[in-house]
């Protein structure tokens, strides 16, 4: 189970679009469109009664809703992924993160310790590529953040969204 930002329909198919292109010069792997999202945190396995505790844990987060911009596209060699992702990430991005990492923590779910790093993986198994084309204007409008229970298949990952966060609109 994971938290995560969750594209606009839209904004995803651009996006899947671009990285299906590059997957063939890559000998990657394309993420399917209806599973781009941008991880939050990665809580693993949870059992039953964990999820509730989730959920309220997730809704005393209080953050704004905010524009996440997709603006650069990187190779990460150690992990062979191709990503995209902000090239800062957005203040209002990092609070909902920190914010999610605290309450969680505080429940009792043991995270990730690593640094939050902004990203949506596009493509893996990847070779580098010699060049990135330019990424697609991209308008993902932040509205909410869902949690999420991953299943595999022989297909490969398949994700159901088990609730969602609405964002604080500003005044």
């Amino acid at each position: 189970m994971f938290f995560a930002l969750w594209p606009p329909a839209r904004t995803a198919a651009k996006l899947a679009q671009w990285a299906r292109g590059l997957a063939r010069d890559t000998g990657g792997r394309a993420t399917r469109q209806e599973t781009i999202h941008l991880t939050l945190a990665f809580l693993g396995e949870v059992d039953g009664d964990r999820v509730d505790a989730a959920i309220a844990a997730a809704r005393t987060v209080h953050a704004s809703a905010h524009r996440l911009p997709v603006t650069q596209a990187e190779y990460w060699p150690h992990n062979r992924i191709l990503w995209a992702g902000p090239a800062r990430t957005p203040a209002a991005t990092q609070r909902l993160a920190l914010g999610l990492n605290k309450v969680l923590t505080r429940a009792g779910f043991v995270l990730e310790r690593r640094a939050f790093a902004a990203h949506l993986t596009l493509i893996r198994k990847a070779r580098a590529p010699c060049a990135l084309p330019p990424l697609p204007t991209i308008d993902w409008p932040v509205d909410e953040f869902v949690l999420v229970r991953s299943r595999l298949s022989n297909e490969g990952s398949h994700y159901d969204v088990l609730e969602r966060f609405p964002l604080q609109r500003r005044s």
